[in-house]
């Protein structure tokens, strides 16, 4: 999987970047974060830019927004919320996996006994080096099955003092950071991720609640600047030491600024009523936003692959020399293109596995 196209020069990264479609009643202010964080993730993908988690920290307002429909749905009791979560991610998985375990099986991979993450990654599914820029985003589907499983006990632990225990939901990844090292284990890396967006989820609990809405603007924005400044700060004090300052390579930057970035988000639409209902006037916006959100899961899941499989269908398309002479080969934007293009043909081909796993009926387009 790791073929380059001619003139391309591609390295396809991995991202941190869940699409939780939800009930019926949408609110358009996330479906659109939701959309433009996943866009945000294949773009990243495809270009590898150190400065896209600055602009937009795709993952931390998911796992935000992730958050918010979490303590929402825990109005039910928390076993059937649970299981409602995994039934809804683990067939679209499934069903990715089959293609992605079965390429690299044909490939010579010799799986162990923790091909059962495979089954439900509540690890880190193993793979070959083969199919790593494939199976290496499941990260973050292994994230947030754990942050479901705590949900529970954390979203009762906040309600006790929701305040405090938002503040304090930093403290673990400053643990982590100078206090203790943790394993470079599947223990250890899910333990880092968790720290690194565990603010950002229980933001979330705390916009459902409401508490967010009954904060003043003074502290709320004076604090989100100073976690942004934080975060800024260690990225590129840092830049020597990680070779970057891209924030998915630094947990800690990217707790803090994550944690700015997606507070001011979530206090603007709680506060200031920031919404758009508008967006319905532009129907193929809106209906684009609405692929997105009902789809999320799968465009999150193949977007990898496609963006693999577009390098070696350009280096095709060099054979035929009317497209050598007219079409940009070379272009980056181009391999997006055409990456875009694939990720449609996944939708349309497997996105329907999200609409069984939601015992919806199934489509091609919801």
């Amino acid at each position: 999987m790791g073929a380059h196209s001619k003139g391309a020069g591609r390295t396809v990264r991995t991202v941190r970047g869940e699409g939780d479609a939800g009930p019926a009643a949408r609110d358009r202010y996330f479906d659109t974060l939701r959309a433009l964080a996943l866009v945000r993730v294949v773009a990243y993908h495809a270009f590898g830019w150190a400065w896209a988690g600055l602009v937009f920290p795709a993952m931390g307002v998911m796992f935000g927004l992730a958050g918010t429909l979490m303590a929402r749905s825990l109005r039910r009791p928390a076993g059937a919320v649970i299981r409602s979560r995994l039934r809804r991610l683990l067939p679209p998985f499934w069903c990715w996996g089959l293609f992605v375990v079965g390429a690299m099986l044909v490939r010579g991979w010799m799986p162990g006994w923790q091909l059962v993450y495979w089954v439900v990654p509540l690890g880190d599914p193993p793979g070959s080096a083969w199919g790593e820029q494939a199976w290496e985003i499941l990260w973050y589907l292994r994230t947030y099955l754990w942050f479901v499983l705590l949900s529970p006990p954390l979203l009762r632990l906040f309600r006790l003092a929701p305040v405090p225990v938002l503040l304090l939901s930093l403290a673990p990844i400053v643990v982590l950071q100078y206090l203790w090292q943790p394993p470079g284990n599947r223990f250890g890396t899910g333990l880092l991720d968790l720290a690194t967006y565990l603010f950002c989820w229980v933001l979330g609990f705390a916009h459902r609640d409401g508490v967010l809405a009954r904060l003043k603007p003074l502290p709320v924005v004076v604090l989100s600047l100073a976690a942004l400044a934080c975060g800024a700060w260690y990225a590129f004090a840092h830049r020597a030491e990680y070779g970057t300052y891209d924030l998915d390579d630094i947990p800690f930057a990217q707790a803090f600024w994550s944690a700015g970035f997606v507070t001011l988000l979530m206090y603007s639409k709680a506060r200031l009523g920031v919404d758009f209902s508008g967006l319905v006037r532009l129907r193929r916006l809106d209906r684009l936003v609405t692929v997105f959100n009902a789809r999320a899961v799968t465009v999150y899941l193949w977007h990898e692959l496609a963006l693999v499989l577009a390098v070696p269908l350009i280096d095709r398309l060099w054979d035929v020399p009317a497209f050598e002479a007219y079409l940009p080969l070379e272009s980056q934007w181009f391999l997006l293109g055409v990456g875009w293009v694939l990720i449609a043909v996944f939708v349309l081909l497997f996105g329907w596995v999200e609409d069984v796993a939601a015992r919806k009926r199934a489509r091609l387009l919801p």
